[in-house]
């Protein structure tokens, strides 16, 4: 008897988890609080390790290639020598790609990131999935065997912003490591917490780069690691996710220690309307001037001239504070009385050192999907997805407070 399963949250844990479910003849409903169609390309590179290709190849129908493959890791002096070469193949891919990849499979979203690829069509006993934008989700309460969910319209002119219903016989909370859902179930669990750094980020097509630089970045992993400084550059998917030679970009990241109470992070985190973010000024050209010149001129002072000029030839620079969101202190990701479960960031959120975000959402659509299938238990999926949880989220601290706050091997 298939389930109506109702997803709250529509970016990459929401939809590999829905995904997962759709295949095996379940009806999925994503509930998404962003109030447009589509969510906002979140300008970032990603690196399709642990479960992203397994996923891949599981589920994606349109047989989409994902990744720019990055041959050697390179370890950066001062003034951009190698000191140290691992010769290591790692895939890169981008937050967008998979979003749209994802998109094709869930609901037959046509965009021209599967242009050219057989789009999925129905297949024989899969459910029936739906995307809606716009729905904010506010509350989750057991209602007999079913759970009643609670939402708010958020889509502009959406009907007063009055309160609606639905009812479904399992929910995945998969709305992020802001996730309101978790902090109402959930009240005694860690909470999102501010780690002391944010990461400025952009990107830069590799037909701009000088020749030095393009040594450096385009189809490597080039890292800078001076005192309490990391910055790190790779080649990603570029435009529409093309894997094109020389229609790509080069996606970095720099972290920067800021007191979470200071003008500065204040001032780095307020855009150029004057609005200040909790944890990510977005991309699209909103950094304010003065921040961007003052991290240019720091870039210059401080960084590997090929790094620095990345930052140089970034247009849209983005920023994000780095933060810990631990597992519930229970150990349960398992939430009213099994008729739902903790999905991807909702349960723990990682430091991107790791680069397991996007693997914890592929592993849990994985392991959801053998669970439903009868091929795993309740208990083992549990302990499974929380020995996880626990010890990449340990990882993550250890790396960034060594590179962040202690002494890297590689630091100068």
């Amino acid at each position: 008897m298939p389930l109506e399963v109702i997803t709250v949250g529509g970016s990459l844990a929401g939809l590999m988890t829905s995904i997962a479910l759709r295949r095996l003849g379940h009806n999925v409903r994503i509930l998404e609080r962003a109030p447009t169609p589509l969510l906002h390309d979140q300008g970032a590179g990603i690196v399709a390790g642990g479960e992203i290709p397994v996923f891949m190849q599981k589920y994606d129908r349109t047989k989409t290639l994902i990744a720019v493959t990055s041959h050697q890791r390179l370890y950066l002096d001062k003034t951009g020598r190698s000191k140290e070469r691992e010769n290591r193949a790692q895939r890169m891919t981008s937050w967008d790609l998979i979003y749209h990849i994802c998109r094709a499979n869930f609901d037959g979203l046509a965009s021209p990131y599967v242009e050219g690829h057989d789009m999925p069509g129905e297949l024989d006993g899969e459910g029936v999935g739906r995307y809606e934008h716009g729905c904010a989700v506010t509350k989750l309460v057991e209602d007999g065997h079913r759970v009643r969910v609670t939402y708010k319209d958020t889509k502009p002119g959406g009907e007063s912003h009055e309160l609606q219903h639905a009812t479904a016989d399992f929910v995945i909370i998969a709305d992020g490591s802001s996730s309101t859902v978790r902090k109402s179930l959930c009240p005694s669990s860690p909470e999102r917490t501010y780690a002391g750094y944010v990461a400025f980020r952009g990107t830069v097509p590799e037909t701009e780069l000088s020749p030095e630089a393009a040594e450096v970045f385009v189809e490597k992993f080039p890292f800078y690691h001076g005192g309490h400084v990391q910055i790190l550059g790779y080649t990603i998917p570029g435009r529409e996710g093309t894997l094109a030679p020389g229609s790509r970009l080069v996606n970095w990241v720099w972290y920067v220690n800021m007191e979470g109470e200071s003008d500065e992070y204040r001032q780095t985190m307020t855009d150029k309307d004057g609005n200040t973010h909790r944890w990510t000024l977005p991309t699209g050209g909103h950094m304010q001037d003065s921040v961007w010149e003052a991290r240019k001129h720091a870039a210059d002072a401080i960084l590997p001239p090929r790094f620095a000029e990345l930052l140089k030839k970034t247009r849209e620079p983005f920023v994000q504070a780095i933060t810990d969101l631990k597992p519930p202190a229970d150990k349960k990701c398992w939430l009213l009385g099994g008729k739902a479960v903790l999905a991807g960031d909702a349960l723990a959120g990682f430091r991107p050192h790791t680069a397991a975000s996007t693997a914890q959402a592929a592993l849990h659509a994985l392991l959801l999907g053998r669970m439903f299938d009868n091929e795993m238990d309740w208990s083992d999926y549990e302990s499974t997805v929380m020995r996880f949880a626990t010890d990449t989220q340990d990882q993550g601290v250890f790396l960034g407070n060594r590179s962040q706050f202690g002494s890297h091997p590689f630091s100068e």
